[in-house]
């Protein structure tokens, strides 16, 4: 029976790993669809945003109380793998609680007394959680931005860790008083009680040590399965950004906030219109940039397209945007969602025909539309305000750039101005030798 046992886990956590690695790779291929650029530079700095961002939590610390509940899942779902290992451990060999043969029975019962604290402080955080999403629905989580699937997967996300985190303290209690019994189930000196499970205790004193054995079995089942489900449907999830945020953070943009990277081909061409001595003689046979701007998701950067994935859909960003708190259709959380959507919808494509067919659809426009780019004020408030790096404004600009360079397609008052730049270099219609013109008189 251990040996069916074994041989199903083993199965089980094969088929788990495997779908899990494929859609990981399936992602990977994703982002590496967008252009390439250069993150290597400064490594120092790079780490330094890794422990900050990802594994310090610095920018969610602006709202301690959310931050300190969020912090208890994310360290939960960091620490607690010690003890998914030692289940994992235990389902390959047949063993029971492999640690407690490796550490003292002091260091063990402290480990499992710190994972039990880490559970059901997890298990508290989610149920706030749960009531901030769907009790007194805050401004950001009510948005239309999240309208079907995306509300329903936080809540299902939520409701699944509650689950996690009550069958591993079911499986400590049952496992905790079975060796108060002296069951022969186990081969190894008792651990003793155990911090906080041993309170439910008096919900299982009824059963009977075979019972009280087979629900043992049961919740180690039904938590290790669950792990493997959640393992797989995080691909499928805002909360991949578990996973992502630690390259996302590694890969933040160094160069100063709010600043707009220029196309250097555009920016040369009007250093030499207001420097004409400065061309060199073989300009003109510089190659003109394939496109300008970004129409669909291949003319972004693959560093936009990580931004895509890593996004944990908080809505912080929106929240801080002023074009969407004064009511305009922009919403940079949209902006990065409907980026992944395309990006899903593109993979597809390519997967099932070998290249990419044209769909007759792009990004811009069929997903983000000109009057959401328009409403953009590039403020930077949306990058300022995300706690894993990301910049929908770095999206917008190079969607924006491709409506005005490649399609023609901007403002009245928008290309008034480029001809005044173009004619007088200078937003105003005032030729450059009357510049100055106004200190006369």
């Amino acid at each position: 029976m251990q040996l069916v046992q074994q041989i199903a886990f083993i199965i089980l956590a094969g088929t788990a790993i495997w779908l899990f690695s494929r859609n990981i790779l399936r992602i990977r291929k994703n982002i590496l669809l967008g252009r390439d650029e250069d993150y290597s530079d400064q490594p120092g700095r790079r780490w330094k945003n890794l422990l900050l961002l990802a594994f310090g939590q610095k920018k969610m610390f602006r709202n301690p109380l959310v931050a300190l509940l969020h912090f208890f899942i994310y360290a939960g779902f960091i620490i607690i793998n010690l003890e998914v290992l030692e289940i994992f451990l235990d389902g390959i060999f047949g063993s029971h609680r492999i640690f407690a043969m490796v550490f003292s029975i002091n260091l063990y019962n402290w480990l499992i007394d710190a994972f039990e604290l880490l559970a059901i402080s997890v298990l508290i955080a989610c149920v706030v959680f749960l009531c901030r999403r769907n009790i007194l629905k805050l401004r950001r989580f009510i948005s239309h931005d999240l309208d079907g699937w995306p509300r329903s997967d936080a809540n299902y996300i939520l409701i699944a860790e509650i689950l996690l985190m009550t069958l591993f303290l079911f499986f400590d209690a049952s496992d905790s008083l079975l060796q108060q019994r002296n069951s022969a189930h186990y081969v190894f000196p008792r651990t003793g009680d155990f911090l906080i499970s041993h309170w439910l205790h008096p919900l299982l004193n009824g059963l009977s040590n075979i019972q009280l054995h087979r629900f043992e079995k049961g919740c180690w089942w039904l938590h290790i399965a669950g792990i493997f489900a959640f393992l797989n449907y995080l691909p499928y999830s805002k909360h991949l950004h578990i996973l992502l945020a630690f390259p996302n953070a590694y890969y933040a943009r160094l160069w100063p906030e709010g600043e707009m990277r220029n196309m250097k081909s555009v920016q040369q061409e009007v250093l030499y219109a207001m420097q004409p001595e400065l061309v060199p003689p073989q300009a003109g046979e510089a190659a003109t940039p394939a496109k300008f701007g970004a129409k669909d998701v291949a003319d972004l950067s693959w560093r936009n397209l990580l931004d895509a994935y890593a996004c944990t859909e908080c809505g912080r960003c929106s929240a801080a945007c002023p074009a969407n708190i004064t009511g305009k259709k922009l919403s940079p959380r949209k902006i990065m969602m409907d980026t992944r959507d395309r990006l899903e919808e593109v993979g597809r494509n390519i997967r099932e025909h070998g290249s990419f067919q044209d769909d007759g659809k792009q990004l811009l426009r069929n997903y983000i539309t000109v009057e959401e780019l328009r409403a953009c004020t590039s403020c930077n408030a949306c990058v300022e305000e995300c706690p894993v790096s990301i910049s929908p404004l770095e999206i917008i600009l190079e969607l924006r750039r491709a409506l005005v360079m490649e399609d023609s397609d901007a403002p009245p008052e928008w290309n008034s101005m480029f001809g005044n730049i173009e004619n007088n270099f200078a937003p105003w219609k005032f030729s450059p030798d009357e510049r100055d013109a106004w200190k006369n008189g």
